[in-house]
């Protein structure tokens, strides 16, 4: 087998073409009627591959591409590239040529194989995405069975060769091709391909050789996680197949939103609310944070909607350092179930009021008297 990868040049082609002729050639081995029939499959394989209409149409088609009748009639079943008597492995031929251009070859069933990934979530509070934390997660999860180490196999028996394949995990069928009647082989429907039948199944696992447990694992999710962000866990996911390695574990985070604050980005925000005369005259308030209550001073004539920040008050940075900020917007909550002093007392103040105290008010109603005289 001489290995030409499937994009050789047509050099290349020919030079291992006659390389495989002059091996096979019927005067290099007289009466040999099996290098006789090689070299005739070589041939018939090289007029396929040194044209490159027809090899453009086995990429595209694969046998069907080079047969006579392959759409709109170039001829029929008895053209040159065999008919009723020929018996041609072309398979084995372009696999000869370009290391499994035919496209017959596969992982064996009995090769080390990864385990596939497993899914899981967790919750946590707002404050822990913020501060990280340990949690354990609990999941399902396809793992070896340790009583038979995974072969299917009861105690104390062995695999047996499967009868159908000889132990080999592929069986050789015929099909009729432009080519011929050409063998290629396949998976064994036996075994599926593993080459071993189990004649004694293991009690445990059925003869799976793996088994559903549920396991539990301890994280620690990182200070800063949000909404949907996922950990992986390396190796804990299901187990590979023939000693391969495990899957992942994917751990999808969930947060619980918060009474108070909301997270935008790494920033904090939440609303504060104070009374009309706070806001008029100023006041000091103590303000909730990730880090207890810090005392802010709002100054007088704060207005409804107003914002400050209080600086790096906010969530940690995944994985970096430094954090965000909070930001606070006021809300100005105005009183209610008034007695007759208190209503006394905010008409005294209205009374007592000019324009200069609203100049926002003032502003907006001059706008719509000027609006008002142009119409």
């Amino acid at each position: 087998m001489i290995g030409v990868q499937r994009g050789a040049s047509d050099d290349e082609i020919k030079k291992a073409y006659r390389t495989q002729a002059k091996k096979y050639h019927p005067d290099l081995n007289p009466g040999n009627k099996e290098a006789e029939a090689k070299f005739k499959e070589v041939n018939e394989a090289y007029e396929v591959l040194s044209d490159k209409d027809k090899r453009a149409r086995y990429d595209r088609f694969g046998f069907a591409g080079v047969d006579p009748n392959f759409n709109a009639g170039y001829g029929g079943p008895g053209g040159p590239f065999g008919g009723a008597g020929a018996d041609i492995d072309l398979g084995d031929i372009f696999n000869s040529f370009f290391g499994g251009f035919g496209g017959r070859t596969g992982k064996s069933q009995n090769a080390p194989r990864r385990g596939s990934d497993v899914e899981a979530s967790v919750t946590i509070s707002f404050e822990e995405a913020a501060r990280g934390c340990k949690k354990d997660v609990t999941y399902q999860n396809v793992d070896t069975c340790k009583d038979c180490s995974g072969t299917g196999a009861a105690k104390g028996t062995q695999l047996k060769a499967c009868p159908n394949c000889n132990g080999t995990g592929q069986v050789m069928v015929q099909k009729r091709t432009p080519f011929g009647t050409v063998h290629t082989s396949q998976t064994c429907d036996k075994c599926r391909g593993k080459g071993k039948i189990i004649e004694k199944p293991c009690p445990t696992c059925s003869g799976a050789g793996r088994i559903r447990t549920s396991k539990t694992v301890s994280v620690t999710i990182p200070a800063g996680i949000n909404q949907d962000q996922v950990l992986n866990i390396s190796g804990h996911g299901h187990s590979g197949y023939n000693g391969g390695p495990a899957g992942d574990l994917n751990i999808y985070v969930n947060v619980k939103k918060h009474d108070i604050f909301e997270r935008k980005g790494d920033d904090v925000w939440c609303e504060f609310p104070i009374t009309f005369s706070q806001a008029a005259l100023g006041h000091e308030i103590e303000v909730p944070t990730l880090d207890g209550k810090v005392r802010y001073k709002v100054h007088p004539g704060t207005q409804p909607g107003d914002i400050f920040k209080l600086k790096d008050k906010g969530v940690p940075h995944l994985n970096m350092k430094g954090r965000g900020d909070q930001y606070v917007r006021i809300t100005i909550e105005v009183p209610r179930s008034l007695t007759s002093k208190q209503k006394d007392i905010l008409k005294q103040f209205d009374e007592a009021s000019s324009s200069t105290n609203y100049p926002k008010g003032t502003s907006f109603f001059d706008r719509i008297k000027k609006r008002e005289k142009n119409q």
